[in-house]
């Protein structure tokens, strides 16, 4: 029951923020009637993924491959910035099912607010839910963005809050970092990115032996075309979700729109 309850919840957040995201539209050139709501930039699509974890993930845990559908878009703006993710975990899966083919929902917001030139208040909050485990990550602190013409890092630090099946409460520190970086190779565009969080102090009642973790992803994107980005990504992980080691690759394919 606490696992619907706080499914349906996530459901009514994220359609909110989605729609919210999916009207904004694209800040192409300078408009003379740009207000406060007016952004930068913005972008948005949609994608088809593949998860293939290792034999050695698979071995070790329950996890199975599996393919996911992903909204996601983001926004700046002089005050901010906004991203957001939505995932579909085997969509053709029934919800109500306990199988690694069961269907599956995760949807992280990110909201960076400027503090003081390129010092932010940093907020994200991480939902998974599933038919019969849930976990909400709530990060609290400030971010940093440095700039460059070919791209950009933004190193984060912040409180951590959880609820989820298992463990709701104050969960120790997280820190880390995302990162994007623009280039061309034989007349194509690319691009090379990473998200990377590190976990210290949790609490024993969270149920890992070990109190520090990290997770991430490092891709590499090709633009073929403005509408089309194809993308491998290498997905790691330690002492996080659920269990010890675990890698695997994604390989996606965005429509951008």
């Amino acid at each position: 029951m606490q696992t619907r309850k706080h499914f349906m919840t996530t459901l009514v957040q994220s359609t909110l923020f989605i729609s919210i995201l999916f009207n904004i539209s694209h800040a192409d050139g300078v408009s003379t009637t740009k207000n406060i709501l007016t952004p930068n930039y913005s972008f948005k699509n949609i994608s088809l993924n593949y998860f293939d974890w290792s034999q050695k993930s698979e071995n070790a845990t329950q996890k199975r491959d599996f393919t996911y559908l992903e909204l996601e878009g983001g926004a700046g703006w002089d005050w901010g910035e906004f991203y957001i993710f939505f995932d579909t975990e085997n969509p053709l899966g029934k919800y109500e099912e306990s199988s690694s083919d069961a269907q599956r929902f995760a949807f992280k917001p990110i909201a960076d607010i400027t503090l003081y030139k390129n010092l932010a208040l940093h907020i994200h909050d991480y939902n998974f839910h599933s038919n019969d485990y849930y976990i909400h990550n709530l990060i609290t602190g400030v971010s940093y963005k440095i700039v460059s013409d070919s791209g950009w890092l933004r190193p984060f630090i912040g409180s951590h809050y959880q609820e989820s099946s298992y463990y709701s409460g104050y969960n120790g520190i997280m820190a880390g970092w995302t990162f994007l970086y623009n280039f061309s190779l034989a007349e194509q565009k690319f691009s090379l990115s990473n998200w990377h969080e590190m976990t210290f102090a949790r609490n024993e009642k969270d149920g890992y032996a070990n109190k520090n973790g990290l997770q991430g992803s490092l891709a590499l994107w090709w633009h073929p075309l403005t509408q089309i980005t194809t993308g491998l990504q290498y997905r790691y992980a330690d002492n996080e979700l659920g269990s010890a080691t675990q890698e695997g690759f994604i390989y996606s394919v965005k429509y951008n729109f």
